[in-house]
């Protein structure tokens, strides 16, 4: 009994030793949460590795868990001591840490004012989890260890994306489950719920709609959220953060035809007075490429809600495009 109790005592002090923030050059502050004990990285290595960006008052500003996007990248020539390429090589591949760069010091080496986002910030601080190290081999020819940095880091791109494209059925399930939803499916892979269908007028190619809208991701945020990436209602757009100053709300006019599939079959379905639910799976969305910019990732199914206030007939297009949903 004993010994066991030394032993869980001993795990629980290195725990702690582990998680103890400590401090570094340049103002840095680091925690290490867990290190595999691999070779730490040095300039000149690749790197893939997961992040979420904070300021001081705990905001996330960026994160490519939300974006399903692990970063790669080449580790730089330090700028100063205790600056983002420094603070790399305290880790190693399999690690996991909380850094703080000190924007102050950042400042004053890069001769650069403070961005006014983090006026009032002391510390830009990053969450991380090393992926990946890519090494250079002992007397290797730099073009040799780029050909084979770009080889492995193609390939791990690939098998990444077969894997999210496997994934998107369940997305697309939890998605429905979460939300005690009864969608009907069409022959497309479109499913929807008509709220109201509306008059019996139905638009076709080349008519123009105008409508309200707003379009969601399946995958929740920190706060346990499916955040918009788009809407057309002022209101809306304010609550989720997602407000542009200077763009035009309200009910918005589009040609039918002009946009991603997905949603021109939805609003086929309804008439002028209509409402309905669109979850739009990628291949009717923005496919393989998705929609980065806007929060849309590969393979990622999407969800559109939209009301059709009023429907003007129009020539039927000679050829038909999907652009985007603005």
């Amino acid at each position: 009994m004993k010994k066991g109790i030394i032993v869980l005592l001993a795990a629980t002090l290195g725990l702690a030793a582990c998680n103890k923030e400590k401090k570094g050059a340049g103002g840095l502050l680091y925690t290490i949460h867990h290190s595999e004990g691999n070779e730490k990285i040095k300039e000149g290595d690749i790197i893939k590795m997961n992040f979420i960006q904070k300021n001081d008052k705990d905001s996330v500003l960026g994160s490519t868990y939300e974006m399903e996007n692990a970063q790669v990248f080449p580790v730089q020539k330090k700028m100063y001591s205790g600056d983002m390429n420094d603070v790399l090589t305290l880790f190693g591949e399999g690690d996991s840490a909380t850094f703080k760069v000190n924007l102050d010091t950042m400042a004053f080496y890069s001769k650069q004012p403070k961005p006014e986002q983090f006026k009032n910030d002391k510390y830009l601080t990053f969450v991380v989890k090393v992926e990946k190290v890519f090494k250079k081999k002992a007397n290797e020819a730099d073009s040799t260890f780029n050909k084979r940095a770009g080889e492995f880091f193609q390939a791990d791109y690939k098998a990444t994306a077969e894997k999210k494209k496997n994934a998107e059925e369940g997305k697309l399930k939890a998605y429905i489950a979460d939300n005690n939803l009864k969608t009907t499916t069409s022959a497309s892979g479109l499913q929807y719920i008509i709220k109201a269908p509306g008059n019996a007028e139905r638009a076709a190619l080349g008519d123009t709609v105008t409508l309200s809208y707003t379009g969601r991701v399946t995958k929740k945020n920190d706060k346990g959220k499916y955040p918009i990436f788009d809407t057309s209602d002022e209101k809306i757009a304010k609550e989720e953060g997602k407000f542009q100053a200077g763009r035009p709300y309200g009910p918005t006019k589009m040609t039918i035809g002009s946009t991603i599939p997905g949603f021109t079959e939805a609003i086929q379905l309804i008439g002028k007075g209509g409402k309905i639910t669109a979850i739009i799976p990628s291949k009717l969305g923005y496919g393989d490429q998705g929609a980065p910019q806007v929060g849309i990732m590969p393979y990622s199914p999407i969800v559109f809600d939209i009301e059709i206030t009023d429907i003007k007939k129009g020539p039927a297009p000679a050829t038909q495009t999907a652009p985007a949903v603005k």
